[in-house]
C-alpha cells in the first residue's frame, strides 16, 4: 500500500478520458466486523445500515453532535462485514473518533484492511471487461455487484455524460482490466469534481453539515432512519428548509495557484464560500468545488487572494432544487 503521507498527483489530462482506470492509493478500506457492526453504525451515520444490501452500496457521512461532516464514504456488505473507504491522511483520526462508540459493542471490531485495495474506471469498457458479463443489474449510483475479485460499484457519471464506477478489489490482481488503459488517479479526482462529490481534507473535516456538500443528492443521507449521532441538526436543516448554502462546481480558465481546500471565494470583498476541492489539468485550467452561499451564487466570484481571477459555474449532473427556495440571510 502506498504511504498514506504522500502527495498524490494532482494534475489530471484535459478533457478527461472517457475510458480507463486509475489506482487511488491515498485511500484505505475499513473493515467492520462482529456481531455489534449494524448497530454501531446505524448510530453513527446517516445511512440506513437495512438498506446497505449485497446488491446496494450507499454513500454515508458520520458527523459531530452539531451535525458537521468528519467522515464521507461508501458502505459495501462484504458477508457480515461492512467495508468503507477513508481517505488514509484523515484514517487515523476518523477511526480514533468512531472507537470512542465502537467501545460499547463488545466483540465488535474495526480496523484499516491492507488486502482491500480501490480502483475508480472512467467509461463502461473496463467496468465490463471486470464483470465479464452485462452489468444490468448496475443501473444507478450506488447499485453494486459482487465478483470473485470484489466489488463493482457504478458511481455518478460526471456532468458531461462519462459513465464511472468503483473497483472494490479483495482479491486477486487486475484481472480483465490488462487490455484497458490505466489512468493517473487525478484523472479519477478530476472526475470525482464533474461528478459533483465532495472529499473531506484536514481543512473542510467537520466544516460542512451533509447537505450543503449535496449528499442528500448522491443517496448518503437518510432522513427517515432514526437517531444517530448530528440527526438532529441534519433533519431540521431538511425539513425546515433551512440550507442556505450547498455545493457548486466552478471552472477557472487559466489557473494561477490551484485554490486550496478551505479557502474562501470572495464576491468583492465578502467571503461567501469555501473551496472543498480542486484539480489542476495539463492544458493549465482548473476546475474545483466549493460550498457558496445560495443568495451569492449569481454574483462574480473570485478565489482568496487573485483579484483577476473569474469562477465561471460549471454543471453537475443532479438538480439541488434546495437553491430554489432558500430563504437569505447572513446567518
Amino acid at each position: 500500500m502506498a504511504d498514506p503521507d504522500k502527495p498524490v498527483a494532482i494534475v489530471a489530462d484535459f478533457p478527461l478520458p472517457g475510458n480507463g482506470w486509475a489506482i487511488l492509493n491515498d485511500r484505505v478500506i475499513v473493515r467492520i466486523s462482529g456481531p455489534g457492526t449494524d448497530k454501531f453504525l446505524q448510530g453513527q451515520f446517516s445511512q440506513n445500515l437495512s438498506e446497505v444490501t449485497s446488491d446496494r452500496s450507499p454513500r454515508a457521512a458520520a458527523s459531530t453532535p452539531k451535525g458537521r461532516a468528519y467522515c464521507l464514504t461508501r458502505m459495501i456488505r462484504d458477508g457480515d462485514d461492512i467495508l468503507m473507504e477513508l481517505p488514509a491522511a484523515l484514517a487515523e483520526d476518523t477511526l480514533a473518533h468512531l472507537r470512542k462508540y465502537l467501545m460499547l459493542f463488545r466483540g465488535t471490531s474495526m480496523e484499516v484492511d491492507p488486502q482491500v485495495s480501490l480502483i475508480g474506471l472512467l467509461g463502461e469498457e473496463a467496468a465490463r471487461a471486470l464483470a465479464g458479463a452485462p452489468m444490468d443489474t448496475l443501473k444507478d449510483p450506488g447499485d453494486s455487484l459482487a465478483l470473485a475479485a470484489g466489488f463493482l460499484v457504478r458511481a455518478e457519471p460526471t456532468a458531461e455524460g462519462t459513465p464511472r464506477f468503483e473497483f472494490w478489489q479483495t482479491s486477486g490482481n487486475e484481472a480483465g482490466l490488462e487490455t484497458a488503459t490505466q489512468l493517473p488517479a487525478a484523472d479519477w479526482y478530476a472526475s470525482e469534481i464533474a461528478a459533483g462529490v465532495a472529499s473531506l481534507t484536514a481543512a473542510t473535516q467537520a466544516s460542512f453539515v451533509p447537505q450543503m456538500l449535496n449528499w442528500q443528492h448522491l443517496g448518503g443521507v437518510h432522513f427517515r432512519k432514526g437517531c444517530y449521532t448530528g440527526q438532529e441538526v441534519i433533519a431540521r436543516m431538511h425539513f425546515l428548509g433551512q440550507l442556505k448554502k450547498s455545493l457548486f462546481r466552478f471552472r477557472i480558465e487559466q489557473a494561477g495557484p490551484v485554490p486550496a481546500p478551505g479557502s474562501a471565494l470572495l464576491a468583492g470583498d465578502r467571503s461567501v464560500g469555501e473551496v472543498v476541492n480542486a484539480v489542476e489539468f495539463r492544458d493549465g485550467r482548473c476546475e474545483l468545488l466549493a460550498v457558496v452561499r445560495h443568495d451569492a451564487a449569481k454574483e462574480s466570484l473570485r478565489p482568496e487572494g487573485q483579484p483577476d481571477t473569474v469562477l465561471v459555474p460549471m454543471p453537475l449532473p443532479y438538480t439541488v432544487p434546495e437553491r430554489e427556495k432558500s430563504p437569505q440571510s447572513d446567518t
